[in-house]
């Protein structure tokens, strides 16, 4: 006897989706007045970049050879002969850096403000898959130049894939790098650069467009209500077509300015000999990546299961999982707050987070082919996360306080005195063992800095060295502070130890 399906569960099933993905509703809706702001259109920028480079791309797409005999002298040919050939390809290559940029602001922004949130679950999948997409781009695109620098940095990319686990690493590297060969490899990262990765991007970009359509703009301040203004509509056409086109317009002679300010210069060709002479280094935005995995230690192997694993696998791991968790970000934060100032824990990773970033790519730049010591690694990420972490309590303190001083006061739980006292302590035992690693470790970059001179690597150890015992002055300072004033032995009030605003 067959179980009739539950009719009830279907249509909710049924229902879930289409208010996800919009399968019923109108298209073409009008759009909030509020919403008539460039921070609201950086995925239509992103689009605008693609668009750009589509169209310099299918032009140089006569010209270019995907054969290692013959990559580098189309490409050259097109420099050198092709009518504005160097121009053409200036405004592609920088219209490829401002996409990757555009996605990543596009994706902060939404991180932020909260835009992965119920209903807008599948619309912030979909955004991060269009994002690794987007690096799809700068990964495959790289390498077509066939010039020392791309194919040295593509090497180095590639070399990677051998780290990962045998299954993963073979799925990998038949999908990128095909049955070996430069031949092949050239051949495959050019059919995904021009064939596979833009079909992907344009149904991405059809489906998100369409849960757009459903599920409308975010409101800028989620919790707010609206003003009237910022309740009016205006119409898809002519309004915000024209508006739109307006920033087109404007991005675009962003882009020909640049380019026409600073064309591109053509590397030498790849050979093994001149590629002996460099030092790989990957584009900038991967920079950071090939930094962290630079730390000491990643460097090495140890035994699992009888098997060898190099650390570096454990460094990739890290990687994805942090990719992941981006993807993923609906399922991790399913509370209902949307607001900043209701979010500390998410905002702080989140600044965290570019903050890493932009302090690996930078470091990554100034010391290509170093390797970076333990020491040099909790130094800086740490002291990077220390000055974050710090920053972001004293600013949400700041906002809290606020909030409760424009609100009615509320009496506050009596506080268990053990507890208390073990609280103390132990803050007390972390500021004592964090203020001797931070003077030993300032007073062994001074040494070193005297001894080595002011090298970039010293100067930074020191400047991190510095910042983390200014943070350990300061929490003892406030500690201390606080103390006191629990005790009423405190007689003229320091706001900047409160947290308290102006």
């Amino acid at each position: 006897m067959t179980k009739e399906p539950d009719e009830g569960s279907l249509s909710r099933l049924v229902g879930w989706f289409d208010s996800r993905l919009g399968l019923s509703h109108p298209l073409l809706r009008p759009v909030p007045a509020f919403a008539v702001n460039p921070l609201y259109w950086l995925g239509a920028l992103t689009v605008v970049a693609f668009l750009i480079q589509g169209i310099t791309g299918v032009i140089m797409m006569l010209y270019y050879v995907p054969s290692p005999t013959q990559a580098y002298t189309s490409t050259q040919y097109v420099f050198q002969s092709v009518y504005y050939g160097r121009f053409l390809e200036t405004i592609h290559l920088y219209t490829a850096y401002a996409m990757i940029m555009l996605a990543f602001m596009h994706m902060m922004r939404g991180y932020f403000v909260s835009v992965h949130k119920k209903p807008r679950e599948l619309m912030w999948v979909t955004g991060m898959a269009m994002g690794f997409v987007t690096l799809g781009f700068g990964f495959t695109g790289y390498l077509l130049p066939w010039t020392v620098i791309s194919k040295s940095a593509t090497d180095v990319g590639t070399g990677m894939i051998a780290v990962l686990p045998p299954p993963i690493a073979s799925f990998i590297n038949f999908l990128v790098v095909g049955s070996g060969g430069d031949a092949t490899t050239l051949l495959r990262f050019y059919d995904l650069h021009v064939v596979v990765l833009p079909a992907a991007l344009l149904v991405l970009l059809t489906v998100k467009m369409y849960m757009l359509e459903t599920h409308g703009i975010a409101e800028p301040e989620p919790g707010r209500p609206l003003t009237e203004k910022e309740r009016r509509t205006v119409p898809i056409f002519p309004d915000v077509t024209l508006y739109v086109l307006e920033l087109a317009a404007l991005f675009g002679a962003g882009m020909l300015l640049i380019s026409a300010a600073f064309p591109l210069s053509l590397p030498p060709a790849y050979s093994a000999q001149a590629a002996s002479q460099i030092v790989a280094q990957p584009d900038w935005y991967f920079l950071w990546m090939y930094q962290l995995l630079k730390i000491q230690a990643f460097e090495g192997t140890f035994t699992l299961g009888g098997t060898q694993v190099p650390y570096l696998a454990v460094a990739l791991t890290l990687v994805t999982l942090l990719f992941l968790a981006l993807a993923l970000l609906p399922l991790l934060d399913r509370g209902t707050a949307k607001r900043v100032r209701s979010r500390p824990v998410y905002v702080t990773l989140g600044v965290l987070l570019l903050a890493e970033l932009v302090v690996l790519s930078v470091w990554g730049y100034y010391t290509p082919g170093q390797q970076v010591s333990n020491l040099s690694a909790a130094l800086v990420l740490g002291g990077t996360a220390a000055l974050v972490c710090g920053g972001s309590l004293g600013t949400f303190r700041i906002l809290g306080r606020r909030a409760q001083a424009r609100s009615p006061a509320a009496e506050a739980p009596a506080e268990d005195p053990r507890s208390a006292v073990l609280a103390k302590a132990a803050i007390v035992i972390a500021l004592s063992a964090a203020g001797a690693f931070a003077i030993g470790s300032t007073l062994q970059a001074l040494i070193q800095t005297a001894a080595l001179g002011a090298t970039l690597d010293n100067v930074a150890f020191l400047g991190a060295s510095l910042a983390c015992l200014a943070t350990v002055c300061y929490g003892t300072v406030a500690f201390v502070y606080k103390t006191e004033l629990q005790q009423d032995n405190v007689r003229r009030r320091v706001r900047l130890l409160e947290g308290r605003g102006a």
